[in-house]
């Protein structure tokens, strides 16, 4: 007796189709699981068998064969565990086999035969629908992350629950009921920039990085607010718009990251790792691709505090995603590629001792020593952020004044030059023009810092709302852009 189902085995971001076969036939009871599966895939073996006697249905006393083709493609994980169950209970005949028809299969099963959820399940719907299937059945937990998709899922608690409704004894809810789609709803928007006393001018960058997401370095001696004003990044930042919001979600759902009861992402993303982290945990990789942080910050922002702590290789492997806005990983199975088009935010210190910059401290750091802290950031690296600010010491009185701008206004201010930005390209005066050339020759500015610097002022022209970018606002560009910004002579 033989039955099929079908799942996806997710290879990157791709769902991949695969035919989860179950042969019964007489002989010496066994239960084998062939198609080169993982050993997380090899264990489904017990919680199948329990999750069946779980839901009070007949193990069959027979020689179980479990085919997950295309053998030569390699499966992970325990989202094999529902179709693998569905499939032997239909060649059991206790699940009529025609009933599976249409329909996809995706879930971890519980020893007591309860559906746990499993990422990727978005990845996983979108393939079923491009394979021309109706219904996904899945995890409750799951099902409104599936429906994102334009598919229809079929929510189940249990294994019971799924074998009753391929019998027809039980209907799922209607799509309505599903929990509804966050896009338009509230979630976290980070501390307030209002917090942040003083600090004008790094104020003043930040809205800039937020309204044409410019990459961004904040140096300074430590205590000075760098930190606290990156991380307060997130709340000027417009909601993502649906198809960004879907791509985003994706590859949060592949690496398992979905908080609960929120389907889909609708706000930028904000990766802070730490700077021990690995190379393989920054870009991705893994003997299987998984996506790194500068995945997981697609369309948002990857915050590197103390960037020169960060391993030289590490932040040389980031040069690559911030030119193309994706990164490429090859293994001896092929190349994937996961998106990272992120918005790069920095702190560093201006030395190791961190007193340089600082007038009330006197910088013990030999020129050597100087030396050898500068020479972990190549100059291809700094090139690549727009802005450079320098954040002083704040003054007693500014740190007892009143608070600053609240993030809601500053974030009005930067909604509405994104979308003065999707209109007509402005034009740069002549006299711009000639400033912008007078300053390359001038100033170690290479082309891609020219294309940098004229990028920034357009920003500052869209945030003023002016017609025509003009000298004003180029001077101010290239402010951002002066050697002298890190304490550099």
């Amino acid at each position: 007796m033989l039955a099929r189902t079908v799942t996806h085995a997710l290879v990157g971001l791709d769902a991949r189709r695969v035919e989860v076969e179950a042969h019964l036939q007489l002989g010496v009871p066994a239960f084998a699981i062939v198609g080169l599966a993982d050993r997380a895939c090899q264990e489904a073996k017990e919680r199948v068998r329990s999750g069946i006697a779980s839901a009070e249905l007949e193990w069959p006393v027979r020689r179980i064969t479990v085919n997950l083709a295309p053998a030569e493609l390699r499966k992970e994980g325990s989202g094999f565990d529902l179709p693998i169950a569905l499939a032997v209970l239909a060649a059991s005949r206790q699940v009529p086999p025609e009933a599976l028809g249409g329909h996809a299969a995706v879930g971890e099963l519980a020893l007591d035969g309860r559906l746990r959820p499993v990422g990727g399940v978005l990845a996983a719907a979108e393939g079923a629908r491009q394979s021309g299937l109706s219904r996904l059945l899945c995890p409750a937990e799951c099902a409104a992350e599936a429906a994102l998709a334009g598919i229809e899922p079929v929510p189940v608690h249990h294994l019971a629950e799924a074998v009753a409704y391929l019998r027809g004894e039980w209907q799922p809810p209607p799509p309505d009921e599903l929990a509804p789609s966050p896009l338009n709803g509230s979630e976290p928007a980070g501390p307030d920039l209002a917090e942040v006393r003083g600090q004008e001018r790094a104020r003043r960058a930040l809205e800039l990085a937020a309204a044409g997401s410019h990459n961004l370095l904040l140096g300074g001696p430590p205590g000075t607010g760098k930190t606290m004003l990156a991380r307060r990044l997130p709340g000027i930042l417009p909601r993502l718009p649906p198809n960004e919001a879907l791509e985003v979600t994706r590859i949060h759902s592949v690496a398992g990251l979905l908080p609960p009861g929120r389907p889909l992402v609708s706000v930028p993303p904000f990766r802070a790792p730490h700077h021990t982290a690995s190379v393989a945990s920054i870009v991705g990789g893994g003997s299987s691709p998984r996506p790194g942080e500068a995945s997981l910050a697609h369309r948002g922002v990857l915050f590197l505090d103390e960037l020169a702590e960060f391993p030289r290789n590490a932040l040389e492997a980031l040069r690559q995603p911030l030119e193309d806005g994706a990164i490429s990983i090859a293994r001896v199975g092929g190349k994937i590629v996961f998106p990272a088009r992120f918005q790069l935010v920095a702190t560093m210190n201006l030395c190791p001792c961190g007193a340089r910059g600082d007038p009330a401290a006197e910088c013990s750091c030999s020129a050597a020593r100087l030396a050898a802290y500068r020479d972990k950031l190549s100059r291809a690296l700094l090139d690549r952020f727009d802005l450079v600010v320098t954040v002083p010491r704040p003054r007693a009185r500014e740190l007892e004044g009143a608070p600053g701008e609240r993030s809601e206004a500053v974030r009005e201010r930067v909604t509405a030059a994104r979308s003065r930005a999707r209109g007509e390209p402005l034009r740069r005066s002549r006299e711009a023009n000639e400033l912008l050339s007078r300053a390359v020759e001038r100033l170690p500015l290479s082309a891609r810092g020219r294309a940098r610097v004229a990028r920034v002022s357009r920003t500052i022209a869209l945030l003023a709302g002016v017609e025509e970018v003009g000298t004003a606002q180029v001077a101010e560009a290239l402010s951002y852009r002066s050697p002298t910004e890190l304490g550099t002579p």
